[in-house]
């Protein structure tokens, strides 16, 4: 509908991942006003993680879904 305000509000956050097979990915979250990035791991349902404009290899941009079993760690850029 225009000129109507998004009943979703975005928050992204950058963050860098390590990967149990050693893999690094650097890219951003979303998360709800006043949640924290841990919180994704915790409170959110579903096996996978949502990382939008990704770096990874050789990969730059890209939408990345990883396994939150996978995950080793997880660090905010804030």
């Amino acid at each position: 509908m225009a000129g109507s305000e998004s009943a979703y509000e975005t928050d992204y956050r950058t963050v860098t991942i390590k990967t149990i097979d050693g893999s690094t990915v650097q890219g951003k979250v979303n998360i709800s006003p006043n949640q924290r990035v841990s919180d994704l791991l915790t409170l959110q349902k579903g096996p996978f993680l949502v990382i939008v404009d990704a770096s990874y290899m050789d990969f730059i941009g890209k939408t990345l879904f990883i396994n939150k079993d996978h995950i080793v760690w997880i660090e905010p850029e804030d």
